[in-house]
Parts: C-alpha cells; structure tokens; sequence
C-alpha cells in the first residue's frame, strides 16, 4: 500500500538551534518547498522531537477532549478565543488569567497557604527499577580421550585430596582436640565436601564442562560476575595449596629428613622458631623455583611423575594401618621423658638418661655396669638426697639433662624448683591399640603458645612458678582451639574438583563425575575418620599433641605408627607432598588462563596468551610469584587457613548455584545426576559459611571483600556476557515478585520520586537532536528510580523495524555516555504523534511506570519548517495531562550545564503560582543532590495579589518550607492591578492576525482537495505562491511573525476525511478520529493543469489580494486573549526582574486550552511568559501531592 511522505527543506542553516525547531526529512535544496511523493516504504523521516518525539499527528483532539473538565459550565465556557463566552473578569484574577481554566484543580499558592493547617498529603509514589543488560554468548567444547572413571575421576580426586595435613597435622589435630571433637572437625568437613560434590555432581551433569571446571560450572551457572569473582578465589586457593604443600615438603626435609641441612641457627632456645622460617623460606624458593621450571618445561613430566606420587600416598596409608595393627601385639619401642607430668624434649637427652643422677660402683665394673644400668630407672623415681652411709662403694654422677635445670653439673648446685620437686620417669610413646589409651585421648586438651605440653594422669607437684623456655621441655609453639584446627585441617580434603576439571578427557562424563568424586570423598572420609580413632588408641597424647616429634627424638608423629619403619611415611609423604604441589602449579595457570580467555576482567587478557602449545606461560609467572607470597609466610598454620576461606568460598557457590538452578526450575536444569535436591545445596552452603567464620573471621571477611571487589569490577569494567545463568534466572523472579508486590497498593508520597520519561527526537541520521534531555534527567535522578527513553519512528513496523533497532542502539549508547541507568524504548507510527501518545500509555510495567514526562519546547514554532513540532508539543502536554502525570519541559535545553560543569554559585528559584501537587519543591531539592547544581541556593517566589496579606503569606510559606524539611529564601512578590498596556494590546492583535491568517490558508487548502486535487509535488509550490504574499505582509508588518511558508501549517498526517470535516465546520476543532483513513486511501493522484490553477486563483481572488488581507487585518483582538497575554507579560516583568540572574528558574506551566483553534495563542503566551530567560523549567503536575510535611 503506497504511503504519503512530505518533506520541508529548511530555508536557512541557523533556523536549526535545536531539535525539535528542524525539519523532518532535510534534502540538500534551498528555499522552503513542500513536497508530495508516492513512496512504497517510508524512510524514518520524521524522528522525535527533542520535546515531543515527532511532529505528526491530528490536527485536532478527540471531541472528548473538549469537556474535559468537571462539567462546570462556567469554566467550559471560558475558553481561548471563545468571542461567546461571558465577562469573567470578576471569577478569576487578571493576573493568573493563563491559570484560570485549571483553578479547580490547581488552586491559587496564596489560597493554599491559607489552608496549611489543613495540609494532607495523598498517595503518590515511586518504585525503583532493577536492569540486567547482557548481551553476547560463548560456549566451547572440547573433544574427548577415553578415560574411564577410575583412572580418570577416583585416583585424581584422592591425589589431591590426601595431601600434606593427613601426615604432618592430623596427629597434632586429634592430640589437641581430642578425638571426639577430631571426629567432629573429620566428620563437618568431609560433609561440606561430600554435599558440594552432590551440588557439583548435578551441575556436570547438567551439560558438557570443559577444562575450567568449578569456573566454569560458577559462571555459567551465576554469571560472569559470580563466576569471575569465585574463579579468582579458587584460583588464589589453588595457588596458596601450592605453596602449602612446598613448605610441608620443606618441613619434612629439614625436620626428618636432613635436620644438618638448616641454613640458619640460633644458639638460643627462644631464636629457633624464626630461624626455620627463615630456612623453610630459602628453601620453600628454591623448591618453587625448580618446580616452576619443571612445569614450564612440560606438563607431560608432571603427569608421568603423578602415578608414582600417588603410589607413594597409598604405600604411607597401607603402612600407617599395618602399624596400628601390629602395635596391638608389638607397640614400637618409643619412650618419652616426664619430668612429673611435663614432657622433655628428646633431644635434651644426649645420654639416653631420663634421670638426675646415675649411681656408680667403684669397684667390680662389669657387675656395676649392669648394676647400674638396672638401678637406673630405679633411682630415676629418687630425690635427690642420699644416704651417704649406703653402698660406700657407689659414687653418684649428675645426668646431661641435670645441667638443664641447673646452675652446675655439681650435686649441691642450685636447681629449679619444679626439677627438685617432681622425678623423672618413661612412658611409652605408643602404647599400641591394646593400650586402653584412647580413654585419655577423647577429650580436648587446647594449650596457648609457650604452654608445656603435660599428661594429665602423672602425679606433679605444682609448687614452682612456669616453665621458662630455656629449659628443655616441648612447648605448644601457637594458641589451639576447636577454630583454629578447622582451618588447618579442612585443606585436607579439599580437592574434589580434579574430577569435574578433567572432563573433557573423560569417556562419559556424565557418569564419572558423580560415581569417581563421591566414592573418593567417601574413601577418604573413612580413612580419615578411621586414622583419628587409630591416632586415639594407639598414640600417647603428649606425643600427639606434640607438633614436630620432640618428645620421641625429632621423629615424624605419624611415622612412628608406621610399619616397618618410620621412613616409610617420611620418604612417603614427603614425595606425595611434592605431587600435589607439582599438581597445584599445573592446574592454577590454567585457571587463570581459562578466566582471561573468557575475557571478563580486563586487566587479566595478558594471561590468556602462551607458548605456540598453548602452555600458560604468563599465567604460570603469576602463579609462581603468588606462590612465593605464601612461601615468605613460611608458617604452614597460618598459610592453611588462607587457602581454607577461598576453597570454602568456592565450594559455597557452588552450592550457591545447585540450589539456585533447583528452585528456580530452569527449563535447562536437566541433570543427569538426579541424587540432589535444594536443601542438601543450602545445607552444605550454610556449612561452608559457618566453616569460613569458624575457621578464622577475619580471614573470612578479607575473602568475601576480595571477592565483592571482584564482582564489582566485572559488573562495571568487564565484558558483559550472556551464559544463561541463574542469578539472571533470579532477577526475573526477583523481579516478577516486585512488580507483583507494587501493584497490592498505591505508593505512598514519602516514596514519590519521578520516574521518567524522557521523549527524544532524532534526525535522519538517527543522531539525537538533543541530548542534554538525557543529561538534565540525570541530573535530576541522580542514579535512582526509573528512566525510560523513548523516541518515535515513522513508517511502518514491517518496513522500518531495522531503522527502529538502529535507534534504539543510538538511544542505548548515549544512555551509556551520560551514565543514565534506565531502558530505551523505540516505537513506530505511521503518525508519530500517535506513537507519543501509545508510549506515554504503555510504556512501563505494573506498579514500575513513568510518572513524569521529560519533553523539550520545540523552538522555532512560529517558523513552519516544521509545523507539527508545536502541535505535537501541545497535543502531548494534553495526553500527559488526562494521564495525570507530570510535565517537565527544559526551555533552552541547550544552554543547561552538563555533568562536567558544576554551577560554581547562584541560585534555582522557584516561581510557585499555583499549587499542583508540590513538584516545584521537590525539584530543585532532587537536582541539588547532584554535583551539578550542589552549591546553588534555592529561591522561592510566590505571587500575592491586591487582596492577599503579602506578609502573612511569607510567614505561612516559610513554615511550611520549614515543614518540608527545605531550605530555600523566601519572597512573596506583589502583582497589583493594572491597566492593559498598549504593548500588550499589540501583542495579542499581531498573535491573532497570524491565527486568523492561517485559519485562512487551511480553508484554502481543504478547498482544493474538495476538488479532488491533493496536491501533488509538482503543484505544491504553485499552490502554495498565492499565499506567500499575505505571509509577507505580516512578516513585514513584525519580524517576529516569520511565515515563510503556509501550505505545510496544516497536519502531515492529516487525512482527506479530517480535512472536509474541518472544513464542514468552519475551521473550527473538531476531532482527529481514524475514521478518515479510508477515505485516504480512495482519493485520486491529480495532477494540476495551468487551467485549473487559473480558475483556482480566479474563485479565490478575495482571499487572496492584498485588499482581502487588509480587511484581515482590520480585526479586532478576543476580550480573553487579551487578558491571558497581559497575564503572561505582567508575570514575564515580574520573574525578568527577580532571576535575570538565577542558573535556573523554575516556573508553573499553564495548561492548553481547551478549544483547539487557541492552540498557536497558547505557545505565543508561553513564549511570552518566558521571554528574557537563560534557562527555564515549566513544570505541571500530575495533580496528586508528591511531597509532605509527614515524617
């Protein structure tokens, strides 16, 4: 169906200032032509107005629309350019004549202080908005070997869950806590571990997972963000675990392995704790060094190397449950020396003498030998006094360990008084499973650092004051409690992701995953809970709770369990050790590599590059220097609980996501996996939670910021990604629960904030015309509440809707230039004017819609290179009106500052005519939130007339300023009554004349088309020259009335059947119904012949001569109008006088009238109105109070 576009062209370049003042469609010719053309698609040739998105529309409202008011006859009658209607002058003010037709619902500022007292405050609010904007998708796959769940799940899992705590910790864990409470720390983290394996389970199942594993699973279930954030940590974690398990490597080494090997000693007891962390460093680097070379060299190394490292794991398992079993018929023989219930440490026996004296025979050597060797443990029971009449044979000799306690090797030297009082006696270190020992290993025995650690069943005498570090007792070296050992040992069983990271290698992945992590996490719980009963019933729990072995001579804890022999779990652990931190090297680069090819966080794309192989050789430099970090901490206690909160935080997630998916019922949550459901997901994410703040709370608050600060930069820097995530799932339920909850009441006014909708035009260029629209509604919303922005596309959907997404493109990127976080909206109409009023109606979505209007004034008005603008301006103040919501219109938009300069000084005043709900005070308090408009002061100026008290007015204003929380300087500004100036007078007589003229030129033209002659764009300009003349003579008579083209002052998008109507009733407002398109599309295309013009211009010489113009002019001005543009110029003199000098002046719009034919009268009074202003802001209300004095 062939449509009808026409095209002004601008006469000149500068009659284009702003937006809405140019023309729909500009072509390349010169001088003001009209144009008809026959096009198949209508290109986007009226765009929005910078006010009122385009020009275009009916030229008259609905019929409905002219008894819009309350059915007062009076007040119906008192219509612009009405010459019927009575005499008001005595009803209304003469000077409030713009407000009189609208003084029922917005009543007079100076009436409605009179009423403070009674000031109540109707519902009115707003509701902020949510926004998700994610665009983009990126998926990967990856081919996969055959590898069964075995090889490829079970035996990765337990390499890296058995790790470094299961031989240098556990012990000490269960010596210190007891076994009771060890089981319980055994049992809460195997069941974080064995819950989020369920979790993780139904998420690998739920789909292929490449490498990247629980990232992967993280943001593809939460987003980008949750998974940056987490994929970091877990990263972080895996890179501390490496340097966890290089210092428990370097620990077994120099503690049990080659103690010689220690760079640094001190010779002082209280210096050898910062010694070996200064070797464990030297070493620690070292041992990252090489490792780091052997990764780089080539991961294919590492794999071979990790069947033997996980051979020597179950070698040391095997070997330390053998050894409990043998010890139930043959403890080992490990004896520990007490000094009454203190332990001594054995490497203060360099003699084997756990005694104060020995006794010596002189004479028969060989029996004292044995003598003595048989009274020697006798005589370790003994004081040390003697009676010198026995055996005077036998000389008594000091031991090693008496110089210890002593001033002197000498019998009578001065000793401690805690060694005179208590005997030296033997345990046995492991008294075997057949002991009964585990009686005394239940319960807790928590020591603070230096404490002696004691056996609670020896007798001692408790006379002497505590034991000084210099004396040879084992000490506790830091503070133990039930936190503290979660921390240290929940490293130990982290590790369940090997599985899900290796799943592009395996067969069936789907089914490994679950069977290969669970059994693993299942296998090494019941070692692990089996080896804490074992440690209880075999160990004594002075050695158990004797961290490095001193009491039984330097030896590993848990080697001394072994069978045959200690360095079976020495040698053991300390090459597992090694694996798992060759492991940990291996697997953290490609972690970091696998986030920084996703290419979320910026900062880190450098680290998805590697060698031609694709080797992570940046990510691994960074992994390494991270690595060292944790090797400067020296401390594998404080290093556990590091890596402790960023696996308990991924692990958190990761439940976090399985229950999320669960509830949500996503139709793509289809897991294989179908042992799962969403409370055992809130269960283990509750544990990982309370493990975190039970493990160390600080350390868990460091996290959880590095991980907020994470999320944050993503969601402000990054990428944005769409992966069909869950908490994008959440939004919307989020969402659809809001918006539900909106609707259950009207806001309240203390909630009312404007939330906007900002109409922009575009020119066609799809450039917008005026874009500090958008930069104004920032200012004024200041980030919060809701924001639309809209714009219309003329044409038709089905041909234009790439032009409408074009659109919305240009809509979106300057939303993002001026930080506007809102949502664009593009509609297309065949008439845009049509399209305004759709958007103002729908836009929006339950209680979350617009109730505000931003719009600009469309500045070149009385110039009719684009005529609709000011229709489509007038026509768009009246749907917001019967909306009842409220209108802003910036005048002068172009001159508002923008968000990079703030207004140094100055004041924004407030002209407050009438009251219309109090947007005029909430205003400028919500534009000085913002930097822009901070330092400006706010004025407030009311008008009072002859029969106002002025003084008492300011008084009642100031008080409710006052009320209203509001600080603003106060003036009530006297308008007395005045004769109607001869200006005025003038003014008023030259509006109507152009009225009339027009009116004039649309009859002319509708009786063309009556003829059946549309107009085509070949007799567009003849017709339109026997006009041009008249438009002179007014254009001559004042240079303010510039008409340099009459034919196109009627609608565009008027039709045929509008036209005779309007024509039927003499140029008169009739209705704009949709009843005439048909009619439309029946007309002929005509094309006029000289003689049809000649006869056209012979029928309407009359109107046409100069002498037919004169009579026009000869008219006398309407009594009504007369008074509105006095109101209009008295109050123009008053506010030029009080804010010439004001950044902003806010100012009472008046509304349109309710006769159609005044329309052109009321943009003259508004232009009048706010003549000699910078910068003005008409506002109109929404006609329901938006601020109170109630708290």
């Amino acid at each position: 169906m062939a449509s009808v576009r026409f095209t002004v062209t601008p006469t000149k370049a500068e009659d284009l200032p702003g937006l809405s003042d140019t023309s729909p469609d500009i072509s390349s010719r010169s001088g003001a032509r009209v144009r008809f053309g026959s096009k198949e698609s209508v290109n986007r040739s009226d765009p929005l107005s910078e006010a009122t998105s385009t020009a275009a529309g009916a030229d008259t409202p609905d019929h409905s629309n002219v008894d819009q008011g309350d059915g007062n006859s009076k007040i119906s009658s008192v219509y612009i350019n009405n010459t019927h209607g009575v005499d008001d002058d005595d009803f209304y003010d003469r000077n409030l004549a713009l407000f009189e037709e609208e003084m029922d619902t917005r009543p007079k500022v100076s009436s409605l202080l009179s009423r403070l007292a009674n000031y109540t405050n109707l519902t009115q609010g707003a509701k902020e908005h949510e926004e998700a904007e994610n665009i983009g998708e990126k998926k990967k796959t990856s081919k996969s070997p055959q590898m069964g769940t075995f090889m490829g799940v079970y035996l990765p899992c337990l390499q890296n869950i058995f790790g470094v705590i299961l031989f240098l910790r556990l012990t000490w864990v269960v010596g210190s806590a007891g076994v009771l409470q060890g089981l319980c720390i055994v049992f809460i983290c195997c069941c974080c571990t064995l819950l989020t394996a369920i979790s993780m389970s139904a998420i690998a199942t739920n789909g292929v997972v490449p490498a990247g594993g629980a990232y992967f699973m993280i943001s593809r279930s939460l987003g980008p963000e949750f998974g940056g954030a987490v994929g970091l940590c877990f990263y972080l974690g895996t890179t501390f675990a490496g340097a966890m398990y290089i210092l428990g490597a370097i620990e077994i080494l120099l503690m049990y392995i080659a103690p010689k090997a220690a760079i640094f000693e001190s010779k002082n007891p209280e210096g050898e704790g910062a010694a070996m962390l200064n070797n464990m460093r030297v070493y620690g680097s070292i041992c990252l060094l090489l490792m780091s070379l052997l990764v780089f060299v080539g991961v294919k190394y590492v794999n071979k190397l990790a069947s033997i490292f996980l051979a020597c794991v179950i070698v040391s398992i095997v070997s330390i449950y053998i050894g409990a079993l043998v010890s139930a018929f043959k403890p080992p023989n490990f004896p520990v020396c007490m000094l009454g219930n203190r332990t001594i440490s054995g490497h203060a026996i360099d003699d084997n003498r756990c005694s104060k004296t020995i006794q010596l025979h002189i004479k028969e050597p060989a029996e004292r030998v044995d003598y003595n060797s048989t009274i020697f443990n006798e005589n370790s029971t003994m004081g040390p006094t003697f009676d010198s009449s026995l055996a005077p044979p036998v000389t008594e000799k000091t031991t090693y360990i008496w110089k210890q306690f002593c001033q002197g090797p000498e019998l009578n030297a001065s000793c401690d008084e805690y060694f005179l009082s208590n005997n030296f006696s033997d345990i046995e270190g492991i008294p075997g499973l057949a002991s009964g020992i585990i009686s005394e290993n239940l319960w807790s025995n928590y020591l603070s650092k230096g404490d002696v650690v004691e056996k609670g069943s020896l007798s001692s005498s408790h006379v002497a004051h505590p034991a000084s570090t210099q004396q040879p007792y084992v000490f506790a070296d830091i503070t133990t409690s039930f936190t503290l050992l979660v921390g240290i040992f929940f490293p130990s069983v982290t590790g369940i992701m090997a599985g899900s990271n290796r799943s592009g290698d395996l067969k069936d992945a789907q089914r490994s995953i679950p069977i290969g992590t669970i059994l693993a996490i299942l296998t090494t719980s019941i070692v692990y809970l089996s080896s804490v009963l074992l440690f209880g019933a075999c160990i004594d729990g002075v050695v158990l709770r004797d961290k490095f072995g001193d009491s039984v001579k330097g030896n590993l804890v848990v080697g001394t369990l072994a069978w045959p022999s200690p360095w079976v779990i020495v040698i053991g652990s300390f090459f597992s050790t090694c694996g798992a931190g060759l492991q940990s090297l291996t697997g953290a680069p490609r972690l970091l590599q696998a986030i920084a090819k996703d290419n979320i966080i910026p900062f880190l794309r450098v680290f998805g590059h590697g060698k031609a192989n694709g080797e992570p050789t940046w990510a691994l430099l960074l992994t390494a220097l991270i690595a060292e970090l944790g090797i400067l901490i020296a401390s594998l206690d404080l290093v556990a609980p590091i890596l402790t909160m960023f696996f308990l935080m991924c692990y958190l997630f990761v439940n976090l996501a399985c229950g999320l998916q669960t509830l949500l019922r996503t139709p793509n949550w289809r897991p294989r996996f179908s042992y799962y459901h969403w409370t055992l997901s809130f269960l283990g994410m509750t544990i990982c939670l309370a493990l975190m703040f039970i493990s160390s709370w600080y350390y868990a608050i460091v996290a959880m910021v590095i991980a907020g600060m994470i999320y944050k930069y993503i969601e402000y820097h990054g990428a944005e990604k769409e992966w069909g995530d869950g908490i994008r799932g959440l939004s919307l339920s989020a969402a659809r629960y809001a918006l539900l909850r909106l609707e259950e009441g009207p806001p309240h006014t203390k909630n009312w904030r404007p939330q906007v909708l900002v109409l922009l035009k575009l020119d066609e260029d799809a450039h917008v015309k005026s874009p500090r629209l958008l930069t104004f509604a920032s200012q004024l919303k200041a980030g919060k509440g809701l924001t639309i922005v809209g714009t219309v596309v003329s044409g038709n959907f089905l041909q234009s809707y790439g032009e409408a997404l074009a659109a919305e493109q240009t809509l979106k990127h300057l939303m993002d230039k001026e930080r506007v976080k809102g949502f664009c909206q593009c509609i297309v109409a065949q008439k845009p004017r049509e399209g305004i009023s759709h958007m103002i109606q729908s836009s929006g979505l339950g209680g979350m819609k617009h109730n505000t209007v931003v719009m600009g004034w469309p500045h070149a008005w009385r110039q009719s290179e684009d005529p609709q603008a000011w229709k489509t301006f007038i026509n768009t103040v009246r749907v917001t009106t019967a909306a009842h919501l409220a209108l802003l219109v910036p005048k002068n938009i172009s001159l508002f500052p923008s968000n990079s300069e703030p207004c140094a000084e100055g004041y924004i005043d407030v002209w407050w005519i009438v009251h219309d709900g109090g947007m005029l005070m909430l205003l400028p308090f919500l534009l000085r939130q913002h930097k822009v408009w901070r330092k400006c002061g706010m004025r407030i100026f009311t008008v009072a007339q002859m029969e106002d008290n002025s003084i008492q007015m300011k008084k009642d204003l100031a008080t409710f300023l006052y009320h209203l929380r509001i600080e603003a300087e106060v003036e009530v500004v006297e308008m007395h009554d005045s004769d109607i100036s001869a200006y005025t007078y003038e003014r008023t007589l030259m509006m109507e004349q152009r009225s009339q003229m027009l009116r004039q030129m649309r009859l002319s033209k509708s009786d063309r088309e009556k003829e059946g002659n549309p107009g085509s764009s070949s007799s567009r300009p003849e017709a339109g020259g026997a006009t041009r003349s008249q438009a002179q003579l007014v254009k001559d008579r004042n240079s303010m009335l510039r008409l340099t083209s009459i034919g196109s002052d009627d609608d565009d998008d008027t039709d045929g059947g509008e036209r005779d109507r309007v024509t039927s009733s003499g140029g008169g407002g009739g209705g704009g119904g949709g009843g005439g398109s048909t009619e439309h599309h029946r007309r002929v295309q005509m094309t006029w012949t000289k003689e049809k013009t000649s006869q056209y211009r012979a029928a309407h010489s009359g109107c046409s001569t100069p002498e037919g113009f004169r009579d026009m002019l000869s008219i006398r001005p309407d009594h009504s109008n007369v008074r509105r543009m006095h109101t209009a110029v008295k109050l123009n003199e008053v506010i030029v006088n009080k804010s010439h000098d004001a950044r902003l002046v806010l100012l009472n719009m008046p509304g349109p009238p309710r006769n159609t034919d005044g329309d052109e009268n009321y943009m003259e009074f508004l232009e009048v109105l706010t003549e000699g202003l910078e910068r003005v802001l008409l506002v109109r209300g929404g006609g329901s109070e938006v601020i109170t004095i109630y708290s």
